[in-house]
């Protein structure tokens, strides 16, 4: 198939998408920003990136920030541009008049100063819908510069995360992630608000309180029990089966029976015959004040039977139960790799540029269909003269702007 076919039957799919027709302008690094503009570029979206000069510095991120911008730069175009020239910000300036949507993280009042706040903005096209997400929302703290490491111990999840003496953040950037998932709400919401008065909005999102809401389980925890939560390395289950054991080979299986039925099927299983007919432990409450008569009895069984049998008669009764992944097991996990799960992206940056990564597909199916790739991750500047063109700038001023080092070709 020739890379016209595949051009073609990759807009025919995005056409299809719900969100296509939406034009999202994205001025982010990192991962909040960009994980908002991915969500919106898997939906549909058409998403231009407007980098610097020399591109998002999350490219040249390593370490743990080295899978930041394959990620969640996937279905994106990118032009690059110094916008701190008259000509850049002219270029910006015109692009954003055929937007519907912008999105911003970067520090606060970073894009005022550059001329591009939302009250400048909303003048020239008040149809746009401003999306600015940022560390707080307007109080005290709205002036702060934020992490989402900062804000999972400001927040109380890394205490509830790690031990009760050494707080602990989540192993990925969820707040982060999620932050910007509320900004797409957010955005949406707004988007149906257009419909019906023909007016975009400021929406912001942030990271601390996405991590207030979050850990909102736990507050509410404390006000009906009267006690603080402990962290959940500690805590007490809701539940007497509800941990880790360990096969015959010595592999790690989580297992959670959470509800009476469960318990029933559980018991008829792994013919549990003393607990199934203790009519003591036929209500989850009285079953937890026994968990110490109950897991070792269970850890016995489960000792004794290799992980493929543990596992097949796990699902076989409709337990809940997943063996101990790390990241590399899900590049073969057969579920992802069923249909579409993992997509097939081609690294742009790093030593490994030029290598294909399977990465995971947005959560989603619309009409029982994931959302695919549509393009691939944009190389610095790579759609910049196709944006320009269609903004009416003619070869010769393209070759001007490029000379001039205001875009990158």
């Amino acid at each position: 198939m020739n890379q016209g076919t595949q051009a073609a039957q990759a807009a025919k799919r995005n056409s299809e998408l719900p969100l296509a027709g939406l034009r999202v302008i994205e001025f982010t690094h990192m991962v909040m920003g960009p994980s908002a503009g991915v969500i919106l570029g898997d939906l549909g979206a058409e998403v231009i990136k407007v980098e610097p000069i020399k591109g998002d510095n999350t490219r040249r991120l390593r370490g743990s920030g080295a899978g930041y911008f394959p990620m969640y730069n996937r279905n994106k175009k990118s032009i690059s541009v110094d916008v701190k020239t008259a000509e850049g910000l002219e270029l910006v300036t015109r692009l954003l008049e055929s937007a519907d949507i912008l999105i911003e993280n970067f520090r606060p009042g970073a894009m005022s100063k550059l001329g591009l706040g939302y009250d400048s903005l909303c003048e020239k096209n008040p149809r746009l819908i401003y999306c600015s997400l940022k560390g707080f929302l307007s109080g005290p703290y709205q002036h702060r510069t934020a992490l989402d490491e900062v804000v999972q111990m400001m927040g109380g999840l890394a205490y509830m995360t790690g031990l009760p003496d050494k707080p602990m953040r989540a192993g990925s950037s969820v707040i982060d992630i999620t932050g910007g998932m509320f900004g797409v709400i957010g955005i949406l919401s707004a988007v149906e608000q257009r419909h019906r008065t023909g007016k975009g909005q400021l929406v912001s999102s942030s990271l601390f309180e996405t991590t207030a809401f979050m850990v909102g389980q736990h507050m509410a925890q404390e006000a009906v029990s009267g006690t603080a939560p402990p962290p959940m390395s500690v805590r007490q289950s809701a539940w007497s089966v509800y941990d880790i054991f360990h096969s015959s080979e010595g592999d790690q299986v989580f297992v959670g029976v959470v509800s009476d039925a469960l318990w029933g099927a559980f018991c008829k299983e792994f013919d549990f015959i003393a607990f199934a007919n203790d009519s003591d432990l036929d209500q989850n409450n009285n079953r937890v004040e026994q968990r110490d008569r109950i897991l070792p009895v269970v850890r016995a069984a489960f000792a004794n039977m290799t992980t493929a049998e543990l596992m097949q008669r796990l699902d076989a009764a409709g337990i809940p139960f997943a063996p101990i992944n790390t990241p590399s097991d899900l590049f073969n996990d057969e579920h992802l790799l069923a249909d579409g799960g993992l997509l097939p992206v081609t690294l742009t940056d790093g030593e490994q540029a030029g290598q294909t990564a399977s990465l995971p597909a947005l959560p989603v199916e619309v009409s029982g269909t994931r959302c695919g790739l549509v393009s691939d991750l944009p190389k610095i500047g790579q759609h910049g003269e196709e944006i320009l063109a269609a903004l009416g700038y003619s070869d010769a001023e393209i070759a001007e702007l490029i000379a001039d080092q205001v875009i990158a070709a």
